[in-house]
């Protein structure tokens, strides 16, 4: 009973604190933030029906057999890092199988998969809700977590896991976090399975994590660090999701053909650029992407490529070639429209927070804007005609390019659950 009552006090005391507005911060690793819609500089987007030889794209046929693997291969090797190859088999413990949870309503399964081909030095921990007693394959709700999975959800059964903490050394996830747990009943009660990993069991999330990741495994003799057009460490935990897909296509409990992903922050980042670079996973919920993810970088507002690019910061996640854009975005041959449409026609959701100005949920919106002229080709639509939304309005769920801002600041809150559940009902 103490238990329950201190979970339920840290998950209300953390859904307040992720719903307030923070005073956004004005200077940043030395370089000035704009929130000043007059300030923004013009700025003329990367046309996305232009081909790299002239022509133009006037059929979706011609966007996925031409100019998607275009933008893809430059986004690649310019902004996230190119990844390499799924592993020629992949390896797996299920540590348990059908554990009994949320009071009958619902099995438990924990499953450790091993990262790196004939070893077992490298595994994530994926854990799978699924309802019980489905007499068909589930679709799942896949989310990728800054905690343990022993954290992130309210089970006192699941495997106690280790995490990375702020000195950069890896403790054991026995005390709680500061993340609250995910309602996981919400979707069992829809008839969802749900899942999840750790990031940090991928990659660490600082700056001199590498030595400790999965992208040191991969270097080649004679090599200390991945090249200039290699994977950061957005791109190394989004490698690490697509080992999760390629474990959920084992399991026929799972119906691998409906995965919804959804990522927070820099997991909103990854889960945009994973569904990009693997169109297995069927649905893509961006939240709070902003800069280097759903928000336009040559809006200049809120964030920008120069403080991400700072050394002290966040340079390690992408790509170094990246970073050479930080002083002229403008030449940069995409921006965030591009990303956003390279998920056509599949359906993708982007929420934000209305007060959430570092990350712009208006460039957000404005690059739904203009991806949408690429789901038109497919006879899907997104925001192109819409004004843009006031908090809490769901109007812009009914399309495939959906958009939702939540009253409140950087994050989910619990009223964001609902609205990712009555996006998968219509979609997934």
């Amino acid at each position: 009973m103490k238990r329950t009552l201190l979970t339920i006090f840290i998950y209300c005391l953390n859904s307040f604190a992720f719903a307030q507005a923070q005073d956004p911060p004005t200077v940043v690793a030395g370089f000035p933030v704009n929130y000043d819609e007059d300030a923004i500089p013009p700025y003329t987007l990367p046309d996305l029906f232009t081909l790299e030889n002239g022509k133009k794209v006037t059929d979706s046929k011609t966007w996925l057999k031409n100019r998607r693997p275009e933008l893809l291969e430059a986004v690649a090797a310019l902004q996230y890092g190119k990844t390499p190859p799924a592993p020629r088999k992949i390896e797996f413990d299920v540590v348990e199988k059908e554990g009994d949870a949320f009071n009958g309503k619902a099995i438990r399964r924990q499953v450790r998969i091993y990262l790196t081909e004939n070893s077992k030095d490298h595994p994530m921990d994926l854990l799978v809700y699924l309802p019980k007693n489905s007499n068909k394959a589930v679709p799942i709700f896949f989310t990728i977590s800054f905690t343990a999975n022993s954290q992130t959800v309210d089970d006192a059964e699941v495997r106690i896991g280790e995490i990375w903490n702020r000195e950069g050394q890896k403790v054991k996830a026995d005390q709680p976090s500061r993340f609250r747990a995910t309602n996981v009943e919400q979707f069992i009660d829809e008839g969802y399975g749900f899942a999840t990993v750790y990031y940090g069991d991928i990659d660490p999330d600082f700056k001199d994590g590498f030595e400790h990741g999965i992208r040191k495994e991969f270097l080649k003799p004679g090599e200390t660090k991945p090249k200039d057009d290699e994977w950061g460490t957005i791109s190394a935990w989004s490698w690490g999701l697509s080992r999760a897909m390629d474990y959920f296509e084992k399991d026929n409990q799972i119906d691998q053909d409906r995965v919804a992903l959804m990522g927070v922050s820099r997991l909103g980042k990854t889960v945009l650029w994973t569904g990009i670079r693997d169109p297995r996973f069927k649905m893509i919920i961006a939240s709070c992407s902003g800069e280097g993810g759903a928000a336009l970088a040559r809006r200049d507002y809120g964030e920008n490529i120069k403080h991400m690019s700072d050394p002290s910061r966040y340079a390690y996640q992408f790509a170094p070639n990246y970073h050479e854009y930080s002083t002229h975005v403008e030449d940069f041959p995409f921006d965030a429209h591009s990303l956003v449409a390279m998920i056509a026609p599949r359906p993708i959701l982007l929420q934000t927070g209305n007060t959430d100005y570092w990350s712009d949920p208006k460039g957000e919106f404005l690059a739904a804007q203009e991806a949408s002229k690429v789901y038109q080709l497919f006879g899907e639509n997104g925001p192109e005609e819409n004004e843009m939304p006031p908090a809490g309005d769901t109007s812009l769920l009914e399309n495939k390019l959906g958009y939702y801002m939540h009253e409140g600041g950087h994050g989910t809150i619990p009223s964001d659950y609902p609205v990712f559940i009555q996006f998968m009902k219509k979609f997934l």
